[in-house]
């Protein structure tokens, strides 16, 4: 439970934004930034770093973008020593858009990929690693990836990349313990020079369980989000995580505080956390849109349905 070496990873802003399109108010992320950093938390991800020319600011809030400018009246007159981090996919960013890091408030940058983009995302890690930025590799839907192709890409990663952690990311909330071990075993076995993360989703309810399995086979960067919030299920809270670690860096005073004042209201604005229709996808590894799509309409409540709809054969996501 206490392991100097481990990093704790706040992603409530960037998750939590894929549920209402980044639009948080600019005060709720301040707020959440005080809390992190009396908190003791290591990082904070404030959102992804997407180009405008692929993205309408009419429909995504600013966390779509991250901006410097935004960034900095988030953690204006805030002493702290919370890291900020953002996000960027394959595909979706423009590298001459992002400043020098000794230009810029942002201080990691985490390159999301699957792994047929493994390629593109190890020349983003390392363009970022050059401009002076702390930088991750996350390979997402881990639990689609087959074993030999994921042997050949943490390879690659190990001889190519200069990202310092890569993560194991269960982006289905599929994955049980067993299949956190063994991943993380052979992340370590293959990444020598790298740490391991663990990213989860809560799916099945195993989101902290599966946490805390990957901590104890030696992942030092770990992901929460503030009262589990994130995309549809939602993710390994923050609560539990530093409540577990027993390390006296972390207070959880501040977290506590900040789920009473702002995010229990916010729960009856926008709905995350567990519902059948997640655990459904989960149990068949099928990303959660359908189920995402579900809870948005009036048959949000049909789960007999729902799981047929995903288990008959020639259903969409079945092969």
């Amino acid at each position: 439970m206490f392991r100097p070496q481990i990093k704790v990873f706040d992603c409530t802003i960037r998750d939590g934004g894929l549920i209402n399109n980044h639009k948080f108010e600019l005060r709720l992320v301040r707020e959440v930034y005080k809390a992190l950093s009396a908190a003791g938390v290591d990082y904070m991800e404030v959102g992804y770093k997407n180009s405008k020319k692929l993205f309408s600011e009419k429909e995504y809030g600013k966390w779509k973008f991250c901006e410097d400018e935004d960034i900095l009246k988030v953690i204006e007159g805030i002493e702290s020593k919370t890291k900020v981090s953002v996000m960027v996919d394959v595909g979706r960013v423009d590298v001459n858009e992002i400043k020098p890091a000794n230009d810029s408030p942002v201080k990691m940058i985490r390159v999301a990929s699957y792994i047929k983009e493994i390629d593109k995302a190890i020349f983003l890690a390392n363009h970022f690693t050059d401009k002076g930025y702390e930088t991750t590799i996350n390979i997402m839907a881990i639990s689609k990836a087959l074993d030999n192709e994921l042997t050949e890409a943490l390879n690659q990663l190990e001889k190519e990349c200069k990202a310092n952690v890569v993560y194991v990311v269960d982006s289905n909330g599929s994955l049980y313990q067993e299949s956190i071990e063994f991943l993380v075993k052979k992340f370590k076995s293959i990444l020598k020079s790298k740490e391991i993360g663990i990213h989860t989703h809560n799916n099945q309810q195993l989101a902290f369980g599966n946490t805390i399995e990957a901590i104890i086979h030696n992942a030092n960067f770990i992901d929460a989000t503030v009262y589990g919030i994130g995309r549809g299920a939602g993710n390994c809270p923050l609560e539990l995580l530093i409540g577990f670690l027993k390390n006296p860096k972390f207070d959880i005073r501040p977290i506590l505080d900040l789920i009473s004042k702002e995010f229990i209201p916010l729960g009856k604005e926008i709905e995350w956390g567990y519902f059948i229709p997640y655990a459904i996808t989960g149990m068949l590894d099928e990303h959660p849109r359908a189920a995402i799509e579900l809870r948005s309409s009036d048959r949000k409540d049909d789960y007999r349905k729902f799981y047929e709809s995903l288990t008959e054969p020639g259903a969409a996501g079945i092969d």
